[in-house]
């Protein structure tokens, strides 16, 4: 038993039959006594911070019946006739004794309620912090006295969201760019190629690409044919009504060409990549304008990043953040998952582990991986005829930071970046590829989640091995989570970097991979102590958690940052 505090400790029987003088005597100050008029003597006791009297331990029935005889006493008192004073004083004495009798009854209770209070000192809830007017963190973690548990560590920090206090989003549309009447210059059909959020970020653009052109834009149809051949369309994963009616003062958006235009053969284009404005108001708008109904066939990375009208980038962050939205079964599916990893309240990281087999194959990373696997991850890269790079050397591009991390180099980084080994971790991604899989990871954080292991088999049948709309559970976890941490710059972490930024700069964690490989091959041969690689892995990473910064402009398109990564500024407004 844990020792308890002095002065609650109960009285033993050698306190009470000791014989001494302190044992017996009473504290005047804290015991009060009354005597009636009738002679019973004795009074009433109640203890408070003393010794207990012998009159506390008489039964409830006893003092029931006390209390009956001296009211009858003090009424014998009161009896008519008696002169005014004394009818005052009776009262009081009555008064008295009610007061003593209810102090008495509150008193022996204290014990109860004391030991309920020790009973539940676990839940402890922590202090909120102030820090020169900083952001308060997301989630406050309370202390438990499990030393396992996540509330054993007052872990505000590592949760804390950067500070963004004078940023907001600003994409409201303007009376002047509110569309007016009907007028079009034609039809646009659109095939968005590519993974899901390569999708949702070309369509995003489409949508300022119709504005550009006045044109009505009809309901995007997706890829089929990219790695995972997901046969889902547009209705099957995103709200498209919703889509319609958000875009409406924008841009008109049909269903369907109308019937005078079903007939009429598309004009077929693959717009240049990273094109400004004038390349669609020049000969595609003219060539629109003689067809009335165009088709383009690529829609990745086809506006540029930056150069373009404000009202051009507000319209991008409307469609991607507002316009295009999931259906109501998978938002719905999604918040469950949410609700089911903030069990508690507790926080959770989703870690975007890109270790796949479609991403090592691509970038031609096999670090950790055994020859056989090595060798199946090139042949399928020589098999995929639209990856154009096939002769890689993969140590080299690892240590250019190129490669995704491996699970074993995600735990090390996790851990030398603070996150206990309680840490919530939902994996936004596929099955990683190698022979220990997720192992290397899991030994260091056990709690280990995926869509798969939060959702019922029953909830996860509607999208059985429809990978879009998994993919599109994983983005909402990921939206909603406490830190968002990437291991791979791809399309996903892209764009939900760029939402998380965009939400109000929600802590995501952008790896500097090339420091993190030199760091973490010098812990392994030695070269470095634990408390010095992981002072100099915090150091690295103390402005890579998504706080405000501007977008990256450079002379090539392709090099500097990504609009959809970062659409700040365009879409965020600082107002210091």
């Amino acid at each position: 038993m844990s020792p308890r505090k002095a002065g609650n400790n109960p009285p033993t029987a050698a306190d009470s039959s000791s014989g001494g003088m302190t044992a017996r005597r009473r504290t005047v100050d804290t015991v009060e006594s009354v005597e009636l008029e009738d002679g019973t003597g004795g009074g009433v006791f109640a203890a408070g911070h003393g010794h207990h009297h012998h009159h506390q331990h008489r039964s409830q029935a006893d003092c029931y019946d006390m209390l009956r005889r001296k009211v009858h006493s003090v009424w014998r008192f009161l009896r008519p006739g008696r002169n005014l004073g004394r009818w005052i004083s009776g009262a009081l004495m009555l008064l008295v004794v009610c007061t003593t009798f209810a102090k008495f009854s509150l008193m022996s209770g204290i014990p109860e309620l004391d030991e309920t209070r020790r009973g539940n000192e676990f839940l402890i809830r922590p202090r909120p912090e102030v820090n020169g007017g900083s952001n308060m963190p997301q989630n406050v973690v309370a202390e438990h006295a499990n030393p396992g548990s996540l509330r054993h560590y007052q872990t505000l920090e590592i949760w804390r969201k950067p500070r963004s206090d004078n940023f907001h989003k600003c994409v409201s549309r303007t009376p002047k760019e509110t569309r007016n009447g009907t007028a079009t210059n034609g039809y646009i059909l659109v095939h968005a190629n590519g993974g899901l959020n390569q999708m949702r970020t070309g369509i995003s653009d489409m949508v300022a690409v119709a504005k550009i052109m006045n044109a009505t834009l009809v309901l995007p149809t997706l890829d089929h044919e990219s790695f995972w051949t997901d046969p889902s369309d547009f209705k099957d994963i995103f709200d498209w009504k919703h889509f319609i009616t958000a875009l409406k003062d924008d841009i008109e958006v049909v269903e369907s060409l109308p019937k005078k235009f079903a007939e009429v053969k598309p004009v077929l284009k693959a717009p240049v990549s990273w094109s400004k404005a004038r390349y669609y108001r020049g000969g595609l708008l003219t060539l629109l304008k003689n067809q009335k109904v165009m088709k383009f066939t690529k829609t990745d990375s086809r506006l540029a990043n930056n150069g373009l009208y404000s009202s051009i980038q507000r319209l991008r962050c409307r469609a991607m953040y507002e316009a295009i939205r999931y259906t109501a079964e998978i938002e719905k599916l999604g918040r469950v998952l949410v609700n089911r990893l903030r069990n508690n309240s507790e926080p959770y990281i989703a870690l975007h582990l890109r270790y796949e087999k479609d991403m090592l194959a691509f970038t031609g990373c096999s670090h950790s991986l055994n020859s056989s696997e090595a060798e199946e991850l090139k042949k399928l890269r020589y098999k995929v005829r639209h990856w154009k790079q096939k002769r890689i050397h993969g140590e080299e591009r690892r240590l250019q930071g190129g490669c995704p991390m491996t699970p074993r180099e995600a735990a090390v980084f996790l851990e030398a970046m603070g996150y206990p080994s309680a840490t919530r971790i939902y994996i936004v991604a596929g099955e990683i590829y190698g022979k220990e899989g997720l192992e290397p990871l899991r030994a260091k954080y056990p709690n280990i989640y995926y869509h798969s292991t939060l959702a019922t088999q029953e909830e996860l049948k509607p999208f059985n091995q429809l990978h879009n709309q998994l993919a599109a559970l994983d983005y909402i976890v990921a939206i909603e989570s406490d830190v968002f941490v990437y291991t791979y710059d791809g399309n996903m972490a892209k764009a939900v970097r760029g939402h998380r930024i965009f939400e109000g700069f929600r802590k995501t964690i952008s790896p500097d991979k090339q420091s993190f490989v030199r760091l973490i091959d010098e812990l392994d041969q030695g070269k470095l102590a634990w408390e010095e690689f992981s002072s100099e892995v915090k150091r690295l990473h103390a402005n890579r958690i998504g706080a405000p910064q501007y977008r990256e402009v450079r002379l090539i398109p392709r090099t500097e940052e990504y609009f959809y990564a970062n659409p700040f500024p365009g879409c965020i407004c600082d107002t210091s």
